[in-house]
This record gives structure tokens, C-alpha cells and sequence, in this order.
């Protein structure tokens, strides 16, 4: 029996119902609007099912994932607008996780939107250098570096969310250290 349109229809729909959540939490993470990030997803998405017969085989979330982040990198680059205030922004309080979210999503929102890109890939998707720069369509160098750049300029506009500093200089290093 021969496929049908609804055979693909029933495999997208499939794949958005299970991988939606994570998709928008990673938009979110990128954009630091809500209603940003949904209007991402859903051209994302609508991107997705136009060309849904040629990568359903692969891995359509790497796919959605590369379309999502290029997509925030053109909206930055189209609405490229400074906000100025008259007093400094409210700093972060120390009420556990909330505040460490809160900080998190401010230091975020300070950085370029290419190393955002980067950390959010990396560290909150758990992909690779390699599978990085594929998503992102740069080079496995140019991630590292953006990923060093991002997380220096972490530890200036936030410093609450540096680990807290080892007593003895002989103490092991837990892998998640980068050289300033």
C-alpha cells in the first residue's frame, strides 16, 4: 500500500505534540520573550512541515532547532534597538533558585544573540561543539570561542552566578570551569 499525505500529516503532528515544550523553552531561552519566542517557534514550525517528506527520516528537531536560533539572530538584527533607563536595573535577589533564574535570564539577555545561541545550545540542549556549529552554521572554532566569549562576559554582568571560589588551589576542577 502506497503512502499517504496523511501518513505524513500524522508524523508531523506526532513530532510537534512530543517536542513542542522543549522547542519553545529553547526559544524562549534564546529570545527572553514569551511571545517572542512562540512567534519563532510557529514559523519554525511552518518551515518544518513545508519540507517535512525530506527530513523526517533525519533528525527534524536538530532541524527546527537550526531554524529557531537562525531565525532570533535575523529578528536581533532587524530590531537592533538600545534601551535606556533612568536608573539601574533591580538586582537579583538571594532566595534560592528563583533569583539564580531570574539572574540567569538577565545575564542572558545582555549578551549577543549568537552567544546566547551558543550557551543555550551547549549547555541547555547538551549538544556538542560539533552538532553546535551545525545547528548554528559555523565552525566547531568559532563556537568555542563564542562560547568562552559568552560565558567571560557572564561572570562581569553576573557575578552571583559564579560558582562559589575553592579554598584550596590543589581542589579538582569540576569540568564546568572555563579560563577567564
Amino acid at each position: 500500500m502506497a503512502p499517504t499525505a496523511n501518513d505524513g500529516r500524522e508524523g508531523y503532528l506526532a513530532f510537534v505534540e512530543s517536542h513542542q515544550h522543549r522547542l519553545l523553552r529553547a526559544a524562549y531561552l534564546i529570545c527572553g520573550n514569551r511571545h517572542q519566542a512562540e512567534d519563532l517557534l510557529q514559523d519554525a514550525l511552518l518551515k518544518l512541515a513545508l519540507r517535512w517528506t525530506s527530513v523526517r527520516d533525519g533528525d527534524p528537531a536538530a532541524y527546527v532547532r537550526a531554524i529557531l536560533y537562525r531565525d532570533a539572530v535575523s529578528w536581533w538584527r532587524r530590531r537592533r534597538r538600545e534601551w535606556l533607563s533612568a536608573a539601574p536595573p533591580d538586582q537579583a535577589t538571594r532566595d534560592r533558585d528563583g533569583a539564580l533564574r531570574l539572574a540567569l535570564h538577565d545575564a542572558l539577555g545582555q549578551l549577543p544573540p549568537r552567544q546566547r545561541a551558543v550557551l543555550v545550545l551547549r549547555y541547555y540542549e547538551d549538544l556538542t561543539e560539533v552538532a553546535t556549529a551545525e545547528a548554528l552554521g559555523v565552525t566547531v572554532g568559532t563556537v568555542k570561542s563564542q562560547c568562552h566569549s559568552a560565558l567571560r562576559r557572564l561572570r562581569e554582568v553576573a557575578p552571583d552566578l559564579a560558582p562559589p571560589t575553592r579554598a584550596h588551589s590543589g581542589d579538582l576542577a569540576t569540568g564546568v570551569e572555563v579560563n577567564p
